[in-house]
């Protein structure tokens, strides 16, 4: 008997990693401990940015608890659409993952007035809801760039480097696309505006480039000395970080990719009315909670060159550099561009 309770005891420990086997990377409770009403968020949101807002929503709801999860938007995908993980409300800025799941049946419908105020490019079938718009920027170092010319463009960028290949030697920085779901959709939808973003990749890789998982700690590099520059990084991130006296937060004029932070209620959301005012509340003041990102229900007066802006739309053309075929050819056409 105590060899029969033993094994089933190794079986549930085998089978215990395997219902929550995504990586977590942070996780907070927000509000009293004895709530009566729970309100559980995954989210590719730092906790440190999103914490405030989630006090604000709670000021009027003295019985509610937030239980704020934080993951990487590869493991947010593997936690709702692989594993079937019960959550009632899901934020990302990897617009087409949160697409895929939305277009694979793991999200519920929602309705209000203040959905109804949203632009028709910051919805998506009442299912899923932008809340800001952040644009991909290029961070430079104002000491790297003592004495040279500032660039506007990505034609200014490829002059640059190759010109003064020693100042930008091992002192670049970008988003590792085979990992960050950011960066990955940042690179294809930067690659399919212009061919400029293959020429400029193979200059970076020519002078051998630091790949990273995350904009802060690439924003933090530059700041530091440590890199020269950093490309496709969340300028919502770089303007809230950034001492404008040692580093240049760069929206290039030629043109500029806006990522949209969005939102969803799971199909197997328990508290889908409390999702559903949180989604209110983002529209009306998640830009809060992305300091130096703009809300979607701002016009365009934040840009300089309203022309340049390029917003990745939400539907079903985000979904075609996710086919596996399609996914493993660009990150072939990456690699070799870029890993010299």
């Amino acid at each position: 008997m105590r060899k029969l309770v033993f094994s089933i005891g190794l079986i549930f420990l085998a089978l215990a990693p395997a219902a929550h086997a995504f990586e977590v990377e942070e996780r907070i409770s927000v509000g009293p401990a004895d709530a009566r009403r729970v309100l559980r968020v995954i989210s590719t949101g730092d906790a440190e940015f999103f914490e405030p807002t989630l006090q604000d929503f709670l000021s009027d709801l003295p019985d509610v608890r937030i239980e704020y999860t934080v993951a990487s938007s590869g493991e947010m995908m593997k936690a709702l659409d692989q594993e079937g993980l019960n959550m009632d409300l899901a934020i990302s800025i990897a617009t087409d993952l949160q697409t895929k799941l939305v277009n694979d049946g793991q999200a519920q419908p929602y309705s209000s007035a203040m959905t109804e105020r949203l632009p028709v490019w910051a919805r998506w079938r009442e299912h899923l809801f932008a809340f800001t718009q952040e644009p991909a920027a290029v961070v430079l170092s104002r000491k790297a760039l003592d004495g040279l010319p500032l660039p506007e463009n990505r034609q200014d960028l490829i002059a640059l480097i190759r010109d003064h290949p020693e100042r930008f030697r091992n002192k670049i920085g970008t988003y590792d696309i085979r990992t960050s779901g950011l960066g990955y959709l940042y690179a294809t939808q930067d690659a399919r505006t212009s061919e400029t973003y293959w020429r400029l990749s193979e200059v970076i890789g020519s002078v051998g480039v630091r790949l990273y998982c995350c904009s802060s700690q690439m924003i933090d590099d530059v700041a530091s000395g440590e890199l020269a520059m950093v490309y496709n990084v969340l300028g919502s991130y770089a303007r809230e970080k950034s001492n404008t006296e040692d580093v240049i937060v760069l929206l290039p004029k030629d043109y500029t990719v806006v990522a949209l932070r969005t939102a969803f209620i799971p199909r197997g959301s328990q508290a889908p009315e409390l999702a559903g005012l949180m989604i209110d509340h983002l529209i009306a003041r998640g830009w809060q909670a992305a300091p130096g990102a703009f809300s979607v229900l701002d016009d365009d007066s934040w840009s300089d060159d309203t022309q340049a802006l390029r917003r990745i739309r939400m539907g079903p053309g985000l979904l075609v550099y996710l086919d596996a075929l399609k996914k493993a050819a660009f990150l072939r056409e990456w690699s070799s561009a870029v890993l010299r």
